[in-house]
């Protein structure tokens, strides 16, 4: 794996990639300032992100960082099992539902959809409408943008109870999503195993041995899938069944507005 991991290197047009993040929480009101309720509201400013790590093969660009640090990770952590809420009950069980290859299957964790109000995502045959901006998503959002230099306006969010619930290869490819847009996913709780497999090198009939790559994505990690990774590389969050914590893991992305 190592040869896919080159010196870090610095950024200039936010457009073309990470950069610093500034400080949070410069505008705060005056008035507000030291009460109860704005205390236990203000957080500890995360640092800047951890050295980035490019990770590069055919066809494949991805950037990895540190984007929290442990404290404020397991915080996070802890509001995102508060706050979120997944897709669950008799009237959404079509959103527990895959279709692959002409079969529908259950989906091995849970799931759910957060974004701008009007937009819709079609994912595996179905169709999310994603609920209102929570406020531990937003600030989750923002840190994103700020380091990364680009905005997002929907989140897939994805919850792995432990080891044994995961997801298959696939590409983020669909058509509502702006082209040329990264896909921004940030990882909190397991560390867990990411496998990226070049489409060329898949199945039997492959026509092309190239090696698949591997990463684990830390807690509190940011992983952006840069273009045009999502258009030759499938990836995956493979069953691994000594891994006994749960993970919950956001892939922010940028959709068409109608």
């Amino acid at each position: 794996m190592e040869k896919f991991l080159l010196p870090a290197v610095p950024r200039s047009p936010p457009e073309k990639g990470p950069r610093p993040r500034a400080t949070e929480g410069e505008e705060a009101d005056p008035a507000q300032q030291g009460s109860p309720v704005e205390a236990a509201k203000q957080e500890v400013a995360p640092g800047p992100p951890g050295p980035w790590k490019k990770i590069r093969a055919e066809g494949l660009s991805c950037d990895y960082a540190t984007l929290y640090g442990r404290a404020q990770a397991d915080d996070i952590f802890r509001q995102l099992e508060e706050e979120v809420e997944y897709f669950e009950g008799e009237c959404s069980s079509s959103l527990h539902l895959l279709h692959i290859f002409g079969k529908w299957h259950d989906i091995p964790r849970k799931q759910v959809t957060y974004g701008d109000a009007g937009l819709t995502y079609t994912y595996s045959g179905v169709t999310f409408s994603p609920k209102p901006w929570t406020p531990v998503l937003n600030r989750i959002r923002d840190r994103v943008q700020l380091v990364t230099g680009h905005t997002f306006n929907f989140v897939l969010i994805n919850r792995y109870k432990d080891g044994h619930d995961h997801i298959g290869e696939h590409r983020d490819d669909e058509r509502e999503l702006v082209p040329r847009s990264p896909i921004a996913s940030v990882s909190f709780g397991a560390r867990r195993e990411f496998v990226f497999r070049h489409g060329a090198s898949r199945g039997r009939k492959a026509s092309q041995r190239i090696a698949p790559v591997k990463l684990q994505l830390d807690h509190g990690s940011l992983l952006m899938m840069n273009f045009p990774t999502n258009r030759y590389w499938y990836h995956s969050l493979p069953s691994r069944k000594k891994v006994l914590a749960p993970r919950i893991n956001l892939t922010f992305r940028k959709v068409r507005t109608l």
